[in-house]
């Protein structure tokens, strides 16, 4: 995925850098005494502060299933503070210039490029995903977010109407004022960039609910949110949970948005909570059961491969996986052999080590894999490899793959959010695009064909946000990325984006003289 007023001391984020040395070698804070290393208070009107009733949570390494420190915990009174501090902030922040925006975003991304070994190795710590991957894929990702939607601080304007008679004609584009997001923990940066530079570059405040289960590095980033120079109230970072925070959020009469990334069925609780509150916008990025379709000209070795990221890549934790891979009859055993082989290669274990994959990010979610692994099993799927859990302390589980799978099964038709590969036959391309599209998701969809005609066919046809063409889980910044059906409300990334935090006002001015006189 190609893509990035008031200022503190520049020396305060590398004097955190310093403080969090140990984290740069690799190797996660296990011991007590060292928890003072990780940000854990509430980020509210530029200070770090305790929750006001006291509140705090654990937040675990999903490695080891051990307690990584103790995280302030926000409800409503915290919610109210941050709010009252954005409303403050607000009338400010929307008249700095785009270039001043800009700016900001510029110096916000350069801080995260200078600690990003830092940032990574925190997010693996608490999200369990490989740490190269950390490096090499969400922290450069998060990086040129910031970097694109700095540039387009300054580049977002109205326009002037022909309208008939004696007047002139104008729109303004103006933000939308206070804005919530909420983050979910499968890329737990990555997310809250997607949603902060974009509000943040046309003069929103935001409010972000970091997800429970991965806190720490969105406290991270409010450090390096102050140490940019952005005005106190222009952002906070509430860490909490769904009802007693997020659903405060969604419900609050003083929030003009809230965006949420996450499972379907919380996107209805906002949809609904939004409605009967103050009729907020509101944007949603949900589940998904994506469908790849591998035809019989494909490249084998390049569709194995993508097979392979489309389900296996962050342990399967991803909401585009293409968890229904439907392969045409005439090279269907070879590609389950080649894929059953490949598979078994796939390395796992401690993240802070050379590994293609990690844990499930909670034992929460280990029991929810588990449990619909446990139901291919029951309803006559068959087992090709994986489905144990790796033996050891925490929250592993085996990249899974089944064959004989049929359209009614519950593997096929639910999101598991987990490394689990579904495999259904085919024989007739037709037939393949209507079965693809039979599923209450449309978020995204793969194809693997040397037919041109069929890959623009299958793109038409397919009811998806996103279609891939002889590739799969392939991102950038340029490009607006969201869902059909149940898969959500309106598009992240790209230029799409800004409309979501902006509103257009039309004026219109009554002219003194008559055009052409």
């Amino acid at each position: 995925m190609p893509a990035r007023l008031f200022s503190d001391s520049e020396d305060e984020a590398q004097a955190h850098t310093m403080k969090r040395s140990k984290l740069n070698n690799g190797k996660p804070h296990t011991r007590k005494e060292e928890t003072s290393a990780f940000q854990t208070k509430l980020f509210i009107d530029n200070q770090f502060v305790d929750a006001q009733d006291g509140a705090t949570f654990e937040t675990v390494n999903p490695a080891t299933g051990d307690v990584i420190c103790s995280v302030a915990e926000a409800r409503e009174a915290d919610v109210n503070l941050a709010v009252a501090a954005a409303k403050k902030a607000q009338d400010g922040w929307r008249r700095t210039t785009g270039p001043a925006r800009r700016d900001l975003l510029l110096k916000l991304a350069d801080l995260i490029e200078e600690n990003l070994e830092e940032l990574a190795t925190l997010e693996t710590l608490d999200n369990g995903k490989p740490l190269g991957v950390s490096k090499a894929v969400d922290l450069p990702l998060v990086v040129k977010c910031f970097r694109y939607y700095a540039g387009w601080a300054d580049k977002v304007t109205g326009q002037t109407n022909p309208v008939e008679g004696d007047f002139f004609s104008y729109t303004k584009v103006e933000p939308k004022g206070i804005c919530a997001a909420v983050i979910p923990w499968n890329f737990p940066l990555l997310m809250a960039a997607w949603k902060l530079a974009p509000g943040l570059a046309t003069g929103n405040c935001m409010i972000v609910k970091p997800a429970e289960q991965t806190p720490l590095t969105a406290l991270r980033l409010a450090e390096l949110i102050k140490a940019a120079g952005f005005p106190a109230g222009v952002v906070a970072m509430l860490p909490g949970f769904g009802p007693s925070c997020g659903g405060v959020l969604a419900k609050h009469m003083e929030v003009d948005k809230i965006g949420f990334t996450g499972s379907t069925a919380v996107g209805h609780i906002i949809m609904k909570d939004a409605a009967e509150s103050n009729l907020k916008s509101v944007t949603l990025e949900l589940g998904g059961k994506s469908p790849l379709v591998i035809c019989e000209d494909a490249d084998m070795d390049e569709a194995v491969a993508a097979a392979q990221v489309g389900v296996f890549f962050n342990q399967g934790q991803v909401c585009t996986a293409s968890s229904r891979i439907f392969v045409h009859e005439s090279i269907h055993d070879e590609f389950v052999a080649k894929l059953v082989a490949a598979t078994k290669q796939r390395t796992q274990g401690n993240p802070f080590e050379d590994v293609m994959m990690g844990p499930q990010v909670s034992q929460e979610q280990f029991d929810i894999v588990n449990g619909y692994i446990a139901k291919g099993k029951a309803q006559g799927a068959r087992l090709a490899c994986g489905g144990k859990k790796t033996k050891g302390k925490g929250y592993y589980i085996q990249p899974t793959i089944f064959t004989e799978v049929s359209d009614d099964m519950t593997i096929a038709k639910e999101e598991i959010f987990g490394p689990v590969m579904s495999i259904l036959k085919y024989s007739d391309f037709r037939d393949a695009i209507k079965r693809a599209n039979d599923s209450k998701y449309g978020l995204a969809a793969g194809i693997f064909t040397r037919d041109i005609n069929k890959a623009f066919e299958y793109a038409d046809d397919v009811a998806a946000g996103t279609v891939w063409v002889n590739t799969y889980n392939s991102f950038d910044t340029a490009q607006g990325f969201g869902g059909y059906k149940m898969s959500g409300l309106g598009r992240e990334l790209g230029p799409k984006v800004l409309d979501a935090y902006t509103e257009t006002k039309a004026v219109m001015v009554k002219l003194g003289h008559k055009p052409g006189h």
